[in-house]
């Protein structure tokens, strides 16, 4: 029996281009519906030089407390759709934002390959719920937890 595979690209998730970023609120904004998922998911928000939104992409669908990422997974569709910069975002399922020893090394490996592909890793965002503690999301840059790119 011969037997042959179409192979078609169908994108996981694209929003709509040209929102302009530049505040970590603004990608929480954009990045709302991720704080209603059951699963961990990670994306990429991938942007122009002028910082205005080219696409978000979904990464990786996890579990409910893992999401496993490999850099090449991340900088793909960056790669095919030749943006200058990212953003890498996921969620919290159980809605605290606090990162994990494994985002902080998975954001610094993410960063060094930017680096290498000439691509700016820009922020790390961590989404979950807001409580009386928290405000419901992280900036790893903010925090002071990864060297970004300036």
């Amino acid at each position: 029996m011969n037997y042959k595979t179409a192979m078609i690209e169908i994108p996981l998730m694209r929003d709509p281009t040209g929102g302009l970023m530049r505040t970590p609120e603004d990608i929480v904004r954009l990045c709302e519906d991720l704080r209603s998922f059951a699963q961990e998911t990670f994306h990429a928000v991938l942007l122009t030089t002028k910082n205005t939104i080219q696409n978000r992409v979904m990464v990786s669908l996890g579990t409910l407390d893992a999401c496993p990422v490999h850099p090449r997974d991340v900088f793909r569709q960056a790669i095919i759709e030749n943006c200058a910069k990212m953003i890498i975002v996921h969620n919290h399922p159980s809605g605290d934002p606090t990162p994990s020893s494994e985002d902080v090394k998975i954001t610094r490996r993410l960063i060094e390959g930017g680096k290498v592909l000439g691509i700016d890793v820009m922020d790390s965002i961590i989404i979950g719920r807001p409580d009386g503690e928290n405000k419901g999301w992280l900036s790893m840059r903010e925090s002071g937890l990864c060297c970004f790119v300036q």
